[in-house]
C-alpha cells in the first residue's frame, strides 16, 4: 500500500491551514507562519484564482484524509460504510475516523501526534481491555480501557508527555497515574478532532 513520506508541512500549505500533522510541534515551528508558507508547494504554488465546486470538495476530501493519514483506498471504504448505517453520513465518517484506535491513543495523549500513535499500536504497545491490539484501524467503543504496556511506561517520549498531560476530549478520560484511558462514549459531531464539512464529501462521493 502506498505511503506518503513527504514534508507533511506541504500538506498543510497545500490545504492552507494546520493540520496538526506534527502534533504540538504545528503551534510553534509552523511553515504557513513564514514566508514561503504563504503559498501552495509547487511551481504554481503562488497562483490565486476562485476555486470550483469540485475544487472545494475534493479539497474537503484531501483535509479529511490528512488529518487521519488515510490512504484513498482507506477513505473510501470509511464512507461507504457510514453510507449504510443509520444516519448522518458525514457525521457517521467523521466518527468512525474519530473511534480508530491510534486516533484515540493520540486523544489521551498517549503520543506525539497521529503518526507517532499508529506507529505505537503497530508495534505492540497498545493494549485494550488488557489486549495486545497492534491493529491503527481498530475500532473503539464505549467501556473499552486503553493503557500501553509496562515496558512502555518509562519511554521517554511518554515520560515527557505525561509531565504535561494533554486535555483529552469529553468521550474519554485518563487517568495519569496509571497511564490508562476510557472511551465514555461516542464523540458527538462538535467534539470531532478538525474542523472538517462533511457534507462536502457526500456530495464529492454522490456525484
Amino acid at each position: 500500500m502506498s505511503r506518503y513520506t513527504g514534508s507533511v508541512c506541504k500538506q498543510c500549505r497545500t490545504e492552507r491551514e494546520k493540520l496538526f500533522l506534527k502534533g504540538e510541534r504545528c503551534n510553534t515551528n509552523c511553515t504557513l507562519e513564514r514566508k514561503r508558507g504563504k503559498n501552495a508547494p509547487g511551481q504554481h504554488g503562488a497562483r490565486k484564482g476562485k476555486m470550483s465546486d469540485y475544487g472545494k470538495h475534493l479539497r474537503e476530501k484531501q483535509k479529511a484524509r490528512r488529518v487521519f493519514g488515510l490512504s484513498e483506498q482507506q477513505f473510501r471504504r470509511y464512507f461507504d460504510v457510514a453510507d449504510k448505517m443509520p444516519g448522518m453520513t458525514g457525521d457517521n465518517l467523521l466518527k468512525l475516523l474519530e473511534l480508530r484506535l491510534d486516533n484515540t491513543v493520540f486523544k489521551l495523549g498517549l503520543a506525539f501526534s497521529r503518526k507517532m500513535a499508529r506507529q505505537l499500536v503497530m508495534h505492540g504497545n497498545v493494549t485494550v481491555n488488557g489486549k495486545k491490539v497492534d491493529v491503527p484501524r481498530y475500532q473503539v467503543k464505549a467501556g473499552d480501557v486503553i493503557t500501553v504496556k509496562e515496558k512502555y511506561k518509562t519511554n521517554a517520549n511518554l515520560v515527557k508527555l505525561m509531565e504535561h498531560p494533554a486535555a483529552v476530549p469529553s468521550w474519554l478520560e485518563f487517568d495519569k497515574t496509571t497511564v490508562a484511558g476510557k472511551v465514555k462514549n461516542e464523540p458527538s459531531v462538535e467534539e470531532f478532532s478538525h474542523p472538517i464539512n462533511s457534507q462536502l464529501i457526500v456530495e464529492l462521493y454522490s456525484k
